[in-house]
């Protein structure tokens, strides 16, 4: 987990990604890997995987960090969808 997190902050997203993949199959029930993993679908601009990510999270941890990135990238595209509803 903690190479991923790594991974991650290095910008090796894809990398990141596929290892967080292999490490749910064995760990389907691992809160800080669908975390991490919205964080790299987040870096990688795909709010929706970043956004179902997070919330698989919380539900399997409802304290899960994942309900703050959660909060934050909803007011983001809030923020930037603002016009859309403008015209």
């Amino acid at each position: 987990m903690v190479y991923s997190k790594q991974m991650i902050s290095e910008g090796k997203i894809d990398e990141a990604i596929a290892r967080l993949d292999n490490f749910l199959v064995q760990h389907p029930d691992s809160d800080e890997a669908y975390f991490l993993r919205g964080n790299a679908y987040s870096k990688k601009n795909d709010f929706r995987q970043a956004l179902n990510n997070y919330l698989r999270a919380m539900e399997l941890n409802p304290n899960s960090p994942a309900r703050q990135a959660h909060t934050m990238l909803m007011k983001i595209m809030e923020f930037y969808n603002k016009d859309m509803y403008n015209h």
